[in-house]
């Protein structure tokens, strides 16, 4: 326990002032050594770096006595050290360039801040001050021609720097980023951000979730204003797209750091916490301590015999493996698979080719041997070793095997932020001096010397700079200040011997459209070990597949829902939708209701069974008319023939022929002129049949009382008659059909709602209740043929018709009574077949119940068909 206590005391080490610690072992500490790496030139760029000295050891060789530690505590130099050997690089190139800075020898001075507040502003007066004395606004000795200021890595740093700074016009050049909250910023009109604005990388990070699909995910921040400022600053825009939170935690701040159990409590519970989640998307602000607090929660893991925390780590800029030398004790597998933002950076083989050149032995570098000692494990034979066993160093080692927690070849995206820095400054000094000479040159005809520069006129050069570094990069910045530039997004693949690799899988251009600021490569992204090569999922619970619609639960976020099946004649063809959806007019949905399909036309076809089936009866019962009236013709001179008055015979076939054939207007595809005549043809022709069967019952009726002695109604008796009850029932048949064509007549029409998987091409009849009139007046010439036929059926003639016409008006009109019912109940060419189906079989009625016996005496017995038979069964004459 205690080793663990003094492993996390370290990280606050640079805060201690005068602090207590464990075991009633009280030091009175203050700040570290000062560690300074100047190198002299006409014209100086100051630099503030932090963590370049950081309290760190080794916990297996920790002793009980922590004054022993304390007094070496400040031995390590982290790999944040190629942020030195990036500005020795820079400004090395720099003064070899003989067209950039001509005539004009560029130097640096370099300190350390220790992410101290009182160090940064110390060193910050350093750098205006005289050499080696801090000395403000006095000028007795060689004065110091600075020209810009580089610094610090964390925004609190910067801003302590910049409130000094900005008092003495002095451009800085930060390469830290700012919270989109933090205002400060603004204040400062000579400090300039050589990264991106972190606005950009929060959209980018919710693009990042989006792109994936990872709608829920915890956060981990530092448990400090910043961190806070991360937190609600994301949760906007996560809620923004749907993004929920599956749990937030706090990393601990400085000041738990002397309070052991509350420490430890918090790091174990943000481990449980990550347990317990089934959130497998964690996304982490990178900053300085967050990134080592993250890094101790393997350590509490290993400490604790906790189960590995087996998630997808998706990491804000700037993210690194920590640069201690004691975290070669750190597993960092699981980070296998993590995703972070990244500055953009290009590979620089020159700054290769410079580190293989780096020399531990030189004296201008107060930083190199620091580093080689701690980075190789081994003493300088000069530093005094003393009872240190570790191995003595040569100088010849080898950076490339070194771990990559410890040291990377390639310059990270810090350290190229701080060399472009140097660029953007050395570019805007030679844009001043460029515009002074001109200016000089057109007034007085001589430049204008150096000396007589003055460090706060090159802002308004640096605002305006713009420029392509050696790598190929076009740089400038903003009104704000910032960089105008995107991220890369970095896939990291860890191994057991702590060595990595960073492969850069997209990146994200805040000045592209929306759509199209972030490009991935998924093909090449390597997941961790739990998710094997298929991209993790990240959801509350399981999606709702298509066919279903998300469905809230109470009490739960909106990420975590039921899913309910669409309801009838509603699809949803995605994952996770809200609603569901109907489908266009001509489409229905599936059995899934995944889909639409498209609607199929429905109507009585002829290649459809029914539908040839109809047209096949009506034909054969329109030959059978046919022949029955060729019969009759044929037969005309006969006493049975012309018994039934021959005209009203011929047009009552004719009639039920025209009938039939009018049952093939209902059956096809329908067109407008069909859709225009089939009813009132229909209605016209059935009057006409219905009329001459009536004008035969009345004849019959008048004929029979005609017979009696003195009857005055023998002149009602004839032809004329007959044709005047058929010509008035059918005028008036065709007076409400004229009327329905002239008010509201039928039309072609598409019914898309009758039937769901169909459209229905039918005859809109327009006018519904004309039709019902059509009908219902044809119901009523029957109905009177039926009652007077039903009277006079039992009339003593050989030949009377009245029985077959009573039996023929029943059928007729119980047909077409059975008909409305069945109409209505039926949709789409079932309603058609109805119709032509009751066509068919009333006029068949007809046609069987009047002709079909007087066809069987006609042709099978023609005995019965005599005028001799006719006098032996009824002596009185039937002439009508």
């Amino acid at each position: 326990m205690s080793k663990l206590f003094f492993l996390l005391l370290l990280l606050v080490f640079p805060k201690i002032e005068g602090k207590a610690l464990p075991n009633s072992c009280s030091v009175n500490y203050s700040l570290p050594i000062q560690h300074e790496y100047y190198q002299p030139g006409d014209f100086i760029i100051g630099a503030i770096f932090s963590q370049l000295f950081m309290p760190a050891f080794n916990p297996l060789s920790f002793t009980e006595n922590p004054l022993t530690m304390i007094e070496d505590m400040y031995t390590t130099v982290p790999k944040n050290y190629q942020h030195v050997l990036s500005m020795v690089f820079a400004v090395n190139e720099i003064n070899e360039n003989l067209k950039l800075l001509p005539n004009v020898t560029l130097g640096f001075q370099i300190y350390e801040s220790y992410f101290s507040a009182r160090m940064a502003n110390q060193n910050t007066l350093n750098l205006v001050s005289r050499h080696n004395k801090t000395v403000p606004n006095y000028k007795c000795d060689v004065e110091k021609n600075l020209i810009a200021a580089i610094g610090g890595l964390d925004s609190e740093i910067t801003l302590h720097m910049a409130s000094i700074l900005t008092l003495y016009k002095i451009s800085q050049v930060t390469y830290s980023f700012f919270s989109p909250a933090v205002r400060e910023k603004n204040q400062f009109a000579f400090l300039y951000q050589m990264t991106p604005s972190e606005t950009y990388q929060l959209n980018g990070l919710v693009q990042l979730l989006l792109y994936f699909q990872w709608k829920w995910v915890g956060i981990i921040a530092l448990g400090d204003e910043k961190g806070e400022i991360f937190v609600q600053t994301l949760t906007h825009l996560l809620f923004e797209k749907e993004i929920c939170i599956a749990f937030t935690e706090r990393t601990p701040s400085h000041e738990y750091f002397f309070q052991l159990d509350e420490l430890i409590s918090q790091l174990k519970n943000i481990v449980v916490s990550l347990h317990k989640s089934n959130a497998s998307v964690v996304v982490a602000k990178a900053d300085t301590h967050a990134m080592l607090d993250i890094h101790w929660l393997e350590l509490v893991v290993n400490n604790f015999e906790l189960q590995p925390v087996d998630k997808v780590w998706v990491v804000t800029a700037p993210w690194d493996f920590s640069s201690e030398t004691f975290h070669r004790q750190i597993n960092i597998q699981i980070f296998h698979g993590a995703l972070s933002f990244a500055i953009h950076a290009k590979e620089m083989r020159d700054f290769q080719n410079f580190l293989h050149k780096l020399n531990p032995h030189s004296e201008a570098d107060s930083f190199v041997k620091l580093f080689w000692e701690q980075v190789f494990n081994c003493v300088f034979q000069d530093a005094g070793g003393g009872e240190n066993q570790l191995t003595s160093c040569t100088g010849d080692e080898q950076l490339e095997n070194i771990p990559g927690p410890l040291f990377e070849m390639q310059m990270t995206g810090q350290s190229y932020s701080i060399y472009n820095a140097i660029y953007a400054v050395a570019h805007a000094f030679h844009a001043m001096l460029s515009s002074r000479t001109k200016h000089r040159l057109g007034i007085v005809e001589y430049p204008v010397e150096s000396s007589k520069l003055q460090h706060f006129q090159i802002h308004p050069f640096l605002k305006k700079i713009s420029f392509n570094n050696s790598a190929g990069d076009t740089l400038f910045f903003n009104e704000n200040g910032e960089l105008v530039d995107g991220f890369d997004i970095i896939n990291w693949i860890t191994f057991p011997n702590q060595s990595f690799l960073k492969v850069k899988i997209g990146k994200m251009d805040p000045q592209a459209p929306w759509d199209k600021q972030l490009s991935i490569n998924e093909k090449i992204i390597t997941w961790h070990y739990t998710f094997g090569e298929v991209v993790p999922l990240s959801l509350c619970n399981h999606r709702c597949v298509p066919g279903y619609i998300r469905q809230s639960k109470e009490g739960e976020q909106f990420c975590c829902y039921d899913c309910a099946e669409c309801p009838s004649g509603k699809i949803s063809n995605q994952t996770d939708m809200n609603d569901c959806f109907k489908c266009p007019e001509d489409q229905y949905p599936n059995k899934e209701k995944i889909q639409c399909l498209s609607k199929e036309l429905n109507y009585l076809s002829y290649v459809d069974p029914l539908g040839r089936g109809l047209s096949v009866m009506a034909l054969a019962l329109s030959t059978t008319t046919v022949l029955m009236l060729g019969i009759f013709i044929k037969h005309q001179k006969t006493p049975i023939v012309k018994a039934n008055n021959q005209t009203l015979t011929y047009v009552l076939l004719i009639s039920l022929l025209l009938c039939f054939l009018c049952s093939l207007l209902f059956i096809g595809y329908p067109q407008s002129l069909t859709c225009l005549f089939r009813q009132t043809t229909f209605g016209i022709i059935f009057s006409v049949a219905v009329s001459s069967v009536l004008a035969k019952t009345i004849i019959v009726v008048l004929a029979f009382m005609a017979t009696k002695p003195g009857a005055g109604i023998r002149k009602w008796v004839g032809k004329r008659f007959a044709f005047a009850i058929v010509l008035c029932g059918s005028l008036i048949q065709t007076g409400i059909c004229v009327i329905w064509l002239g008010t509201d007549p039928p039309f072609l029409d598409l019914d898309m709602t009758t039937l769901p998987e169909e459209i229905v091409v039918e005859c809109n009849e327009g006018s519904g209740n004309m039709f019902y009139y059509i009908l219902g007046y044809m119901g009523f010439l029957a109905l009177i043929s039926f009652m007077v036929a039903f009277f006079a059926r039992k009339l003593p003639d050989t030949f009377n018709e009245a029985k077959f016409i009573t039996f023929s008006m029943l059928v007729f009109c119980s047909v077409w009574l059975s008909f409305v019912p069945t109409y209505l109940s039926t949709k789409g060419k079932y309603m058609v077949a109805v119709e032509i189906f009751s066509i068919l079989a009333s006029s068949t009625g007809l046609l069987g119940c009047i002709f079909v016996p007087k066809c069987y005496i006609i042709i099978l017995r023609p005995d019965l068909n005599s005028k001799g038979q006719l006098i032996r069964n009824n002596k009185k004459e039937n002439n009508y």
